[in-house]
């Protein structure tokens, strides 16, 4: 039961866009195979056609779909939608990143196999240059080297260009490079216009065709007015006997040459094929989703084009970094981020980022945290601090002129929106992963009983004491506040220093809150799920983690376990790359 709340749904997905892509390739295969109008085409080029025509209708349905999940607004606009009212769709909606990988993986797969066809079809032009169909040849004459033609004609030069583009892209998506140098994962991601404009030019090259006169001129006919085909000439008594070039039985007592005689028949037309090339269906598939995404990109320009008020800025242990900041008319719900862009640091760099702190009725301010371990976030810690040594700065709003601008896109829909949607929900961070559930204590702190969440166990795991104080007095205040109105089992905080070097520098007085809660170690997982589900017999948890993969690994297991107690864990997470 479990394994199928969190797994049905998109297996299910899965099997249907796997369908798809097998009916595509089959059915474009036989049509090539099979097909009379390419009886001709295949004659010259074989199995090449067939398969680079089957690779290619699952390359355009994935160069389709791979663009929908990065419609981030779209996304956020369905999520957030009361027309979307069932949870599994909802969580669907978060595997789009998934998806995404997917359809590109997919991508380069079928482009190796839609390439490898295609030299085949360079090689067989050459060699099988026909002198009876002029108008089927690529080629300019037999043995032309086939190089030429991979190299001097639009759709060759276009793919050969794609493929390069593909190469990098792909290369640049690999998990050590995005972690290692993320810089050069999103420029090179950004190539991907540059490939979709090659893409619409490969496909109105027309190198392959079909004949379009299939009623006057059947397949394998003979026209004898054609006197190229095999050097042959028509028998006087055949132009006699049948003058109208008709389809009759041959009488037995006539002999007729045997290219021209197919079970005691022949089959006679008067005109030769006409050959033309198809209509780039290419253009068909990825002209919507390539429009929707453009206008998109058009909609999040113009919303993010003035610059933000940062209200102020701070310094926080172990390189992290608080941005508070004002928009006009902006507004977030708890568990969506934004997108940072400050041109002082980089022209074309973005970055995101969660909310920690959203906009509320009575508060304009919303912030993000953010920890310092790239060229840009170090870039832009040094443009905000006036003095980056300092353990701590609040920086006052008059200061404002002393601050780059910074621009901000969004907000943008994630997992942890369906946080406050469970009734008991289940929240794991792992060191800086807890920025998203930090907007969500935020807002149990403005005001809890609007939403639907009646309990909360909140599990942090760090290696330093000090990447507790990140949000110490946000926990310790929503402490007091649910002790206050008698509800102190509301939430069940559990703090866990992975490493004990430095314990001496425990919180302290100030957060005495916090003391008790501070456990040694790692959390024994297995344990904690049994004792979530006695105590919540019968219910559906919400499962919530933003942290490493091992943690993470560990939760989506343990939530896939069925249990004695009837309680279902679903399981959502977002990563840090």
């Amino acid at each position: 039961r479990s394994w199928l709340a969190n797994e049905g749904s998109k297996h299910l997905f899965l099997f249907f866009w796997l369908s798809l892509n097998v009916w595509l390739f089959w059915k474009t295969f036989l049509l090539y195979y099979r097909g009379l109008q390419y009886y001709y085409l295949h004659q010259m080029l074989g199995l090449g056609l067939c398969i680079s025509r089957a690779s290619a209708s699952v390359l355009n349905l994935n160069c389709c779909l791979v663009l929908l999940p990065m419609c981030r607004v779209l996304l956020a606009f369905l999520r957030g939608s009361q027309k979307v009212a069932s949870r599994k769709t909802r969580r669907l909606l978060d595997k789009s990143k998934t998806f995404h990988v997917t359809c590109g993986v997919t991508i380069c797969i079928f482009s190796v196999v839609h390439v490898a066809a295609h030299l085949v079809n360079a090689l067989n032009f050459s060699e099988n240059y026909s002198e009876d169909f002029l108008a089927l040849n690529v080629a300019n004459y037999r043995g032309e080297d086939p190089r030429k033609l991979l190299f001097a004609t639009v759709p060759g030069l276009t793919g050969v260009i794609m493929v390069l583009v593909l190469f990098l892209m792909c290369t640049a998506s690999t998990y050590a490079i995005r972690v290692s140098n993320y810089d050069i994962f999103w420029y090179t991601h950004n190539l991907f216009f540059v490939f979709y404009v090659l893409l619409l030019m490969h496909v109105s090259g027309g190198v392959l065709k079909y004949q379009s006169n299939l009623e006057e001129h059947p397949p394998g006919c003979f026209n004898p007015n054609k006197t190229l085909r095999e050097n042959t000439t028509v028998p006087k008594a055949f132009e006699e006997l049948f003058p109208d070039y008709t389809t009759e039985p041959f009488p037995e007592d006539l002999s007729v040459p045997e290219p021209f005689v197919q079970n005691n028949f022949v089959r006679i037309c008067s005109k030769e094929p006409k050959f033309q090339s198809h209509f780039p269906e290419t253009w068909f598939w990825i002209s919507g989703p390539l429009c929707l995404y453009c206008v998109e990109r058009l909609y999040r320009y113009i919303r993010s084009n003035k610059p933000v008020t940062i209200t102020s800025v701070i310094s926080h242990p172990s390189n992290v970094l608080e941005v508070r900041m004002m928009k006009v008319n902006f507004k977030a719900r708890p568990g969506q981020y934004v997108i940072l862009h400050c041109p002082r640091v980089s022209a074309l760099e973005s970055h995101p980022f969660t909310l920690t702190m959203c906009p509320t009725d009575t508060k304009a301010t919303f912030g993000v945290h953010l920890k310092v371990v790239g060229d840009w976030t170090e870039r832009f810690r040094d443009l905000l601090l006036l003095h980056s040594s300092q353990d701590k700065e609040i920086l006052p709003i008059f200061q404002q002129r002393h601050y780059p601008k910074l621009y901000v896109d969004g907000p943008f829909g994630s997992p942890f929106e369906e946080s406050l949607n469970y009734e008991v929900s289940l929240c794991v961070a792992g060191g800086i992963g807890v920025t998203p559930f930090a907007s969500i204590l935020n807002t149990l702190l403005d005001g809890w009983k609007c939403y639907k969440l009646r309990r909360l166990y909140f599990i942090w795991v760090c290696r330093d004491i000090e990447s507790f104080r990140w949000f110490a007095d946000l926990l310790c205040m929503l402490h007091n506040k649910l002790w206050q109105e008698n509800r102190p089992d509301y939430i069940n905080i559990q703090l866990y220093l992975s490493q004990t070097d430095g314990i001496q520098k425990i919180i302290g007085e100030k957060y005495q809150a916090l003391n008790s809660r501070l456990l040694i170690g790692r959390p024994r997982w297995k344990l904690l799920f049994d004792e979530i589900a006695k105590c919540n017999r019968r219910k559906t948890i919400g499962v919530f983690c933003c942290g490493p993969n091992k943690i993470s690994k560990i939760l989506h297991k343990l939530s896939n376990v069925s249990n004695s107690y009837g309680t279902r864990f679903e399981y959502n997470k977002e990563s840090f790359s």
